[in-house]
């Protein structure tokens, strides 16, 4: 059985890691909304955007803009893998472009633009010298992107991270719901080197950081995707795993806070602040996108009274929100919602999830 670890860190350490605000998580940047499927659906071309910037060529102004555009920063999800060989979200500033999805692809290639931004113990996905040929976003929310050749040059031990790191990055985006991959133009049934079937699209529904331990019966289970925690360093950060749980098991959401409770997996280097005797007292409600939670004083996890950890609160946040039409998630604990957070502020608002996960530099 997994030995667990209370991850406890010094102030500095917390203050520098995510925190967690009282209307959201880790920053309140507004829903990235770029990519809006095109009118008329056609393929983009190398260089082309999926949505057209209005200058002319010659026009002075067009090129104004551009030269503005460059200068200017937003922030991307991109899915990264780190030392322990999980994908994992880190939230980066690159140039703002029109061209987001195209961008965000170039931006996990080894050896590519990425290199300056990486991460301490963090590594790019996909092949060196892989070029992203175009992108075609259609109106059912399909997006197809289209590698060169290089695209293939990666280990077979990688390729279930490389389609999970491009699927999770690209439906970052409101309106991208599932991805297809081309080489060349041709259209990939599966993945080319160890043949992991791609057929009618990949959606983050197929799951990341697949943990299948201890599950028999695979065929009498479904998937939910929970968030523990890792660290480089003195740093800590947000790891999304997929575990497989009983039909029997209707409620999902209950389903998301038993996984967490359990914990991660002995010896695959997460940990969690949940302490082992924590437990939901009666049913989660759910009403209007807002899940309200009810458990035991072991919730608290430390001497100071009604002090919920952040990370714990981020985690149930993070993983409860992965599931279909929940918002926001508000706890309360023997039916008081009393809570307080670390830096001392009351739990007085339900916390919604944030637009960017694991924005911390190290």
């Amino acid at each position: 059985m997994f030995n667990r670890r209370t991850l406890k860190l010094a102030a500095s350490v917390i203050t520098s890691a995510i925190l967690l605000s009282g209307c959201g998580l880790f920053g309140k940047d507004k829903a990235v909304k770029e990519i809006d499927p095109p009118q008329d659906v056609s393929y983009l071309e190398d260089g082309k955007s999926l949505q057209q910037s209005t200058g002319k060529q010659g026009d002075r102004t067009g090129e104004v803009k551009e030269e503005q555009k460059a200068t200017e920063t937003v922030k991307r999800e991109l899915y990264l893998i780190d030392k322990n060989g999980f994908v994992v979200p880190q939230t980066l500033e690159l140039p703002k472009t029109d061209a987001v999805a195209k961008q965000a692809l170039e931006y996990l290639v080894e050896g590519g633009p990425v290199s300056e931004l990486l991460p301490n113990g963090f590594r790019a996905v996909l092949p060196a010298d892989t070029r992203v040929l175009g992108v075609k976003l259609e109106k059912d929310g399909t997006i197809i992107a289209d590698f060169s050749p290089e695209f293939a040059n990666y280990k077979p031990e990688d390729e279930k991270k490389i389609l999970q790191a491009i699927t999770w990055t690209l439906t970052q985006f409101d309106n991208v719901k599932k991805v297809k991959i081309r080489i060349n133009g041709y259209d990939q049934t599966v993945m080319p080197v160890n043949k992991t079937p791609i057929q009618d699209g990949v959606s983050r529904e197929d799951g990341i950081n697949m943990d299948t331990s201890g599950v028999v019966d695979i065929t009498n289970t479904h998937p939910v995707t929970v968030y523990f925690l890792a660290q480089q360093g003195e740093h800590t950060y947000y790891v999304p795993v997929t575990r497989r749980v009983s039909n029997k098991e209707k409620d999902d959401i209950v389903a998301v806070v038993n996984e967490l409770i359990k914990g991660p997996s002995y010896g695959d280097g997460l940990v969690s602040d949940f302490q082992p005797d924590v437990q939901l007292v009666g049913k989660p409600k759910y009403e209007d996108g807002k899940v309200t939670l009810n458990f035991n004083d072991a919730i608290y996890g430390s001497n100071k009274k009604n002090v919920i950890s952040d990370h714990v609160l981020n985690s149930l946040v993070l993983s409860l929100t992965e599931q279909k039409g929940v918002e926001s998630v508000a706890v309360t604990v023997n039916g008081k919602a009393n809570l307080v957070k670390e830096d001392g502020k009351a739990l007085s608002e339900p916390v919604t999830r944030p637009e960017n996960v694991n924005t911390g530099s190290f």
